[in-house]
C-alpha cells in the first residue's frame, strides 16, 4: 500500500483538485513504467509467515537489504518500515508482504532488470536466515490468526474499519499479493481512453494472471480468490466504475468520485489521525471532525487518492490493479501486457475497439467470471480465452511498434516479455490451473508442497 505523500501546499480552491491530476500529463517521450509487486515471506522449516521482529523476521530482511545493498531506511515512530534507493521503494503490506515499488523507467528491459536485481538481493538475505519468499495471489494455508500486523498506523486504522464495511477487507490486507504497473497519460483525452481500456480489459488480466486457487488449506472454487476478495471489500471504493464510460468523464468527474469516498486518516507529524468514515468535502470546508478548523493540503489530497481501490486507479498516473502476484517471470509479463496495450496509439485504439460496445453489466460479469473460472469464463457470448488471445496479440503488436531494444541492442524489442502469457494462451492453463492439477495429482492434496515448488 501507498506510503504518505508529500510536497503539496494548502488547498485554496476546489479547482486545485483536478489540476493536481492534470499535472500528471506528460509528453509521450517522458512516459515511464513503474512496476510494483508483493510477495509472502515465510520460515522455511515451519512454513509460518514472518513476524515483524525476531531473528527471522521482516525487520531482519529490511536490515539485511539496507546493510548489504545500500538501501536507505524509512521509519515510522522509530520502527523500520521501508527502504528507498534510486527512485524505488521497498515497503510492507499489513501482513508483512514485502513490496517493491519500482522506479519510473523507460523500458520493460529496465524494469525487468530492476525486478531481477531486487529478487536476487531478497534471496541472498533470506537464505542467510532460513527464510523463503513465494509469489501467489493469496496465502494458500495461513488463517487470519496466523498473520502478524506490521507497525504502521495506517494499517491499525484500516483493520478496524474493514470489518465494518465489507466481508473480505482484512483478507485483502493480510493475505493477498499483487503485481501491478503504473503508466502515464499525455492529456485528459488520453487519460480517458486509457482508463476505459484499463477497466474494461482488467478482467482479462485477472484471468491471465489467476494464481490464487487455494485459501485456508484447500481449493476455494475460484481461479483468483484475490479477485473475489476485492469484490467483498468495500463497495464505496472498489469496482469497475461505470461512470468512467459515461460521456463527460475527465479529471473533474474523478475528483467527484474520490470526494464521495469516506476518508481513512489524516497524516500529521509522522502520525496517522483517525478520520474513518469522515468526508473530504467537510475537510475542504474546515469542518473535519478529526481536525476541526483545519483545511487540507495537496498532500492530504494525494493521500486520500491512495485510499480508493478500483480495478484501475488514477493518481498522477494510472495503476493496473487486477492481477494476482505470481512467479518470477510473470512479474515482467504484467508491465509488458499493459505497456503494449497503452503506449502505442494503434494498439490502444485496437484495445478500445475490442471493448467499446460492452455495457456495465458485461464488464462486471467478466470481472466475476475471471475470478471464478479464469480463462474458461464465458459471458454474453464472449469467451475469456478468445479475449485473452486477442489482447495478448494486440499487446505484442504494440511492443513491436514501440521497438525499444535491450541487451545492448541485441534484443530488438520488448515482445519476449510476453512469452509467459503466450504460453498461457496456447495451453489455456493459468498458474491456478497448473497448481490445481498438481494438488489433485502429484501433491495428493498436500498443499505444503506449494512452498518448495513455487519459492522464488
Amino acid at each position: 500500500m501507498s506510503i504518505p505523500q508529500s510536497g503539496g501546499g494548502p488547498i485554496e480552491s476546489y479547482d486545485q483538485l483536478a489540476a493536481y491530476l492534470a499535472s500528471g500529463c506528460k509528453p509521450k517521450a517522458d512516459w515511464r513504467i513503474g512496476t510494483e509487486h508483493e510477495k509472502f515471506g515465510y520460515c522455511r522449516d515451519t512454513l509460518k509467515p514472518l513476524p515483524y521482529d525476531g531473528p527471522r523476521s521482516i525487520k531482519v530482511m529490511l536490515e539485511g537489504l539496507r546493510d548489504r545493498f545500500g538501501w536507505e531506511p524509512v521509519y515510522e515512530q522509530d520502527k523500520l518500515i521501508g527502504l528507498s534507493k534510486d527512485g524505488a521503494n521497498v515497503s510492507l503490506e499489513p501482513g508483512g508482504q514485502l513490496e517493491l515499488s519500482g522506479a519510473p523507467l523507460e523500458t520493460i528491459h529496465q524494469t525487468c532488470d530492476e525486478v531481477n536485481l531486487h529478487l536476487r538481493e531478497v534471496q541472498e538475505v533470506a537464505d542467510t536466515i532460513g527464510v523463503g519468499f513465494i509469489g501467489l495471489g493469496a496465502a494458500p494455508i495461513w488463517r487470519h490468526e496466523d498473520m502478524p500486523m506490521m507497525p504502521k498506523g495506517r494499517y491499525r486504522l484500516m483493520t478496524d474499519y474493514m470489518g465494518r464495511v465489507g466481508t473480505h477487507g482484512t483478507q485483502m490486507m493480510y493475505r493477498t499479493c499483487t503485481v501491478q504497473v503504473n503508466l502515464d497519460y499525455g492529456s485528459e483525452a488520453d487519460m480517458v481512453q486509457k482508463m476505459r481500456v484499463a477497466l474494461a480489459l482488467q478482467p482479462v488480466a485477472t484471468a491471465l494472471f489467476a494464481n490464487s486457487p487455494f485459501f485456508e488449506g484447500k481449493p476455494n472454487g475460484h481461479k483468483s480468490w484475490r479477485s473475489r476478495i476485492w469484490r467483498g471489500l468495500d463497495d464505496a471504493r472498489t469496482g469497475m466504475l461505470p461512470f468512467v464510460f459515461e460521456e463527460g468523464f475527465g479529471f473533474e468527474r474523478w475528483v467527484e468520485y474520490v470526494l464521495d469516498v469516506p476518508m481513512y486518516f489524516v497524516y500529521r507529524d509522522g502520525k496517522y489521525i483517525d478520520a474513518l468514515g469522515q468526508s473530504f468535502r467537510d475537510f475542504l470546508k474546515g469542518e473535519l471532525p478529526a481536525l476541526p478548523g483545519e483545511k487540507p493540503t495537496l498532500s492530504d489530497w494525494a493521500d486520500h487518492l491512495t485510499t480508493v481501490f478500483p480495478e484501475a486507479r488514477m493518481k498522477k498516473f494510472i495503476e493496473m490493479r487486477g492481477a494476482d502476484g505470481g512467479p518470477w517471470r510473470r512479474l515482467c509479463a504484467l508491465p509488458a501486457l499493459w505497456v503494449g496495450l497503452m503506449y502505442d496509439q494503434d494498439a490502444l485504439d485496437a484495445a478500445w475497439d475490442l471493448a467499446c460496445n460492452w455495457d456495465a453489466e458485461t464488464r462486471e460479469a467478466l470481472r466475476v467470471g475471471a475470478s471464478v473460472e479464469g480463462l474458461q469464463a464465458r459471458v454474453n457470448g464472449l469467451h475469456m480465452h478468445d479475449l485473452a488471445r486477442e489482447v495478448v496479440a494486440i499487446a505484442e503488436a504494440g511492443l513491436k511498434a514501440r521497438a525499444r531494444p535491450g541487451a545492448g541492442g541485441l534484443v530488438a524489442d520488448e515482445t519476449h516479455f510476453l512469452s509467459a502469457l503466450q504460453e498461457t494462451v496456447e495451453t489455456g492453463k493459468t498458474p491456478a490451473d497448473e497448481m490445481l492439477e498438481r494438488y489433485h495429482g502429484e501433491w495428493a492434496g498436500d498443499l505444503t508442497r506449494i512452498y518448495a515448488e513455487y519459492c522464488y
